[in-house]
């Protein structure tokens, strides 16, 4: 059975039938595959497959800013259907394709997952901003945020075919939201894996300055529901923002969790506030840290010839999987990501460090945060990239992580707002 959230697009199906404007749909009913979704994209921006080629691409871009909107009243507005993409990952059908899918427990890479539902969202930006009458496209459009993924099944098979499906949502002056559904053929039907919600954000060609975007025209209740929830969406990103633990104190039930977590690791020997001694099946949070380097090449380019999204999401979730797994210690499964934050482009040439941090427990869940930065060599400056939050359940019972200082105390009642949102 279909999500709710993607119903509707059944009732979009003869879209799959005939070629869209953006090609998302071939002719005679085929549908793209991801290594065609990639190749529509290059096509859409006119970036250059060749990394020598790519600053005269970036110079060709530059003259496509005359053929920016001056208002979001000077585009037509879009519907739903008009944005609509099915493409086939076939695991089951091409066996030559599952290598690079495959891992060693014999199920899906889920970082792999990731880079596509990222290259399928940019698609369906571009397929909701399309217009004909231009050969390629002026703008620049970039995931902001992956506000949520959820997993309705936990295993992914790795010899039966994927589907994805989706379509815009919801539309401000210059940002987008794009729902999808991915579904496995499994059993003679096709069953749910995971919903998920990217944002994305329009530019000008140089990527610097932002465009704006088709305006969207909610045809039906379904439809309108959904825009609503879009708009519901926004405003609770604004009020998680407000109340970010960076910008303003805990609550008076976080303060009281924190200082119970204080208390319980007091020495009652010693009676001082400086001796501290971990309570039964806990561990300390700095002893929960992994970390990583990532060299970034010009073969893990986007378009714009920066790092792609997907790739930063893939090494992240390794990482964070990775740290889950380590910590539990047995292979854990996802439950969900969500808010992950695009804060700055990764440029190319970069250091990027990856720190993970078990921030959260309780019972059988994990929940990890990972950092990401770049490192100038140079200039020996760190500027953050991502946050990411990844929830985890492993098979058994998982230790309790304790918090030792007032900055861990933080990111342990982070950790809580993102477990509760995502499981409680």
């Amino acid at each position: 059975m279909l999500s709710p959230r993607l119903l509707m697009l059944r009732s979009a199906a003869s879209l799959t039938t005939r070629s869209l404007s953006t090609g998302a749909v071939l002719k005679q009913g085929k549908v793209l595959d991801m290594a065609q979704v990639r190749n529509k994209l290059r096509e859409i921006v006119g970036a250059s497959t060749n990394w020598s080629d790519h600053q005269q691409a970036l110079a060709e871009r530059v003259s496509l800013l005359s053929l920016l909107a001056k208002s979001q009243n000077d585009l037509p507005a879009k519907r739903m259907k008009d944005s609509f993409i099915e493409v086939y990952l076939p695991l089951g059908s091409e066996p030559q394709l599952r290598e690079k899918y495959l891992n060693f427990h014999n199920t899906v890479r889920f970082g792999r997952i990731l880079e596509d539902l990222d290259s399928l969202a940019v698609l369906i930006s571009y397929s909701h901003t399309y217009n004909s009458a231009l050969k390629r496209s002026p703008l620049s459009i970039v995931t902001a945020l992956v506000d949520k993924i959820d997993m309705r099944q936990h295993v992914i098979y790795p010899d039966c075919d994927i589907k994805f499906t989706g379509h815009v949502t919801w539309v401000g002056k210059s940002s987008i939201e794009a729902k999808m559904l991915m579904s496995q053929y499994h059993g003679g039907a096709y069953a749910p894996v995971l919903d998920a919600t990217f944002v994305m954000v329009a530019r000008d060609p140089e990527n610097k300055r932002a465009a704006f975007v088709n305006p969207l025209t909610p045809d039906g209740p379904e439809e309108e529901r959904l825009f609503q929830e879009g708009e519901a969406n926004k405003s609770r990103r604004v009020e998680l923002s407000t109340a970010s633990l960076l910008k303003v104190a805990p609550t008076d039930d976080e303060r009281k969790i924190v200082h119970s977590l204080f208390l319980n690791t007091l020495d009652t020997k010693t009676v001082s506030f400086r001796s501290r001694v971990l309570p039964p099946n806990s561990v300390w949070m700095e002893d929960a840290k992994m970390k990583g380097l990532e060299i970034c090449h010009p073969e893990e380019r986007n378009i714009f010839n920066r790092i792609f999204g997907g790739f930063l999401m893939r090494k992240a979730y390794e990482l964070g999987w990775a740290n889950a797994c380590s910590y539990g210690g047995c292979r854990p499964s996802l439950v969900a990501v969500d808010d992950i934050l695009f804060q700055k482009p990764v440029e190319i040439g970069s250091l990027l460090l990856l720190s993970s941090q078990v921030c959260y427990t309780q019972g059988r869940y994990i929940q990890v945060r990972v950092h990401s930065e770049v490192f100038d060599p140079l200039t020996q400056q760190h500027n953050t990239t991502n946050v990411f939050h990844y929830t985890f359940v492993s098979d058994c019972d998982v230790p309790n992580i304790i918090p030792k200082t007032y900055g861990e105390s933080m990111l342990y009642l982070d950790g809580k707002r993102h477990f509760n949102q995502t499981v409680g």
